[in-house]
């Protein structure tokens, strides 16, 4: 109760003076302001700067087969072969921090279209889940080929904005057909455009067809190479059955059981995967390599027949950058808060002042120095809290403003906006105690005379 009084008291010494009150707590509202304005921003280019980089496959994690040595001959990295489309599916099923998972099988050679060819810096035979791994799943026309073309080897493929440009003019190449290899593939979508990457390569410059249709159709041809080979029981390892003659006799059950031939297996380039998020990278990898490592039966002490590539690098940099700016706009705005708490202390000085006789006929009627205290404290709190409430609904009206008018990225943070009500009360109870308890020193007989 006495507390109430006490409240009552410290409301009512601010609505005497409303004007100078307002200028009292404006410095709070600009710092407050200051500081949701800020951290929205930051958080705002925080963000942008997270999808920019997932864009470009931050969060990407790239399994190439290891490279074989012969005779002290290294032929680099993706000369084992020992990639495999099953390897790809057991990932995604049993690495929980990975969100997705696509196989991948390269070519490069020429597309034709009418009398215009191209040579893409990407021909990627892979599945559906690629686009999900990149973030490119909305098409800017047309539909994704589906898993029923990769099981059926589709003639099927969605090609960027620069073959689009290149080969069709800019025209809608939905439903028209290129040929690759003399194998002729139906356009069934355009990814959107995505630019340069940070290495300067476009990323538009790519075609996507079923991975089973370019092992077994666009490179076939070329299979003898290191890093194609074919399945001898695979069905879709011989998508023209009619075309083949058996030119030797076909050897029984028992010569095959006495000469077994080398079975060769399908095998695929890279595999591309897709951690959920920045800080399950590791935890992905640790999973992928003991997952992978058991699959190709590889011996405790025996080096890895495959490495797995992330971005964690550019990551860590891009991150710490974006904490730096964002804590230099923090440390901006504080300053402004320590501005309007400063301005705070030097008016209530002066009200202490003002009313140095209020203060001693108080004292006379039986207040203690203790109530003195806590109305000035009061004052000084509620002076905060007000230019903090104000404050937080201009930072938020700004950081609308600044998004609308400059189209600058911000994102709303209540973690600010909690930040800002503490710290406006603690502006008060730091900048207030001294002269609270300055007028609670205060002499009664003294305070009366004073004119």
């Amino acid at each position: 109760m006495k507390m109430f009084g006490t409240t009552k008291t410290a409301l009512g010494a601010l609505r005497r003076n409303v004007l100078r009150t307002m200028l009292t707590t404006l410095g709070i509202v600009i710092g407050v302001a200051a500081v949701i304005t800020m951290m929205e921003i930051g958080n705002g280019a925080t963000i942008a700067i997270r999808r920019t980089m997932a864009s470009i496959g931050a969060n990407t994690l790239v399994v190439v087969p290891g490279a074989a040595n012969t005779s002290g001959i290294n032929f680099g990295a993706g000369s084992m072969m020992t990639l495999t489309p099953q390897d790809a599916d057991a990932i995604g099923r049993e690495c929980p921090a990975l969100g997705s998972v696509a196989p991948i099988v390269r070519a490069r050679t020429q597309i034709v279209y009418g009398n215009r060819n191209w040579v893409p810096t990407y021909i990627y035979g892979t599945t559906p889940s690629f686009l999900e791994v990149r973030e490119w799943s909305d098409l800017d026309e047309g539909e994704s080929f589906t898993e029923h073309d990769v099981r059926n080897s589709g003639k099927v493929c969605i090609i960027g904005q620069t073959i689009m440009r290149e080969l069709f003019g800019g025209r809608s190449p939905i439903g028209k057909e290129v040929r690759i290899r003399s194998v002729a593939f139906k356009v069934v979508g355009v990814l959107k455009k995505k630019g340069a990457n940070m290495m300067g390569q476009d990323q538009d410059d790519i075609l996507l067809a079923p991975w089973t249709t370019i092992k077994y159709r666009v490179v076939a041809s070329s299979l003898g190479g290191s890093n194609q080979s074919s399945t001898t029981d695979s069905s879709t390892n011989n998508p023209y059955p009619a075309a083949q003659l058996n030119l030797y006799p076909v050897p029984s059950d028992s010569e095959l059981a006495d000469t077994p031939k080398p079975m060769r297996f399908t095998n695929v380039d890279q595999i591309l995967t897709a951690a959920r998020s920045s800080s399950h990278i590791p935890s992905a990898i640790e999973q992928i390599t003991a997952l992978l490592r058991e699959r190709h039966h590889i011996r405790p002490s025996g080096p890895n027949d495959f490495s797995v590539r992330d971005m964690a690098e550019i990551t860590k940099a891009m991150s710490s950058t974006t904490e730096m700016i964002t804590k230099l706009l923090l440390c901006v705005a504080m300053i402004s808060l320590v501005v309007g708490g400063v301005g705070i202390m030097n008016i209530m000085l002066v009200s202490v002042t003002e009313r140095t006789r209020e203060i001693g006929l108080r004292m006379a009627v039986g207040a203690e120095p203790g109530d003195i205290l806590r109305q000035f404290l009061t004052e000084a709190i509620v002076l905060c809290l007000l230019g903090g409430t104000v404050g937080i609904l201009l930072g938020r009206t700004s950081s609308y403003i600044i998004s609308s008018v400059l189209h600058w990225p911000t994102a709303a943070s209540v973690g600010a906006i909690v930040a800002a009500v503490i710290v406006s009360a603690t502006v008060g109870v730091l900048f207030g105690f001294y002269p609270a308890w300055k007028g609670s020193r205060l002499n009664p007989i003294d305070a009366l005379r004073y004119e």
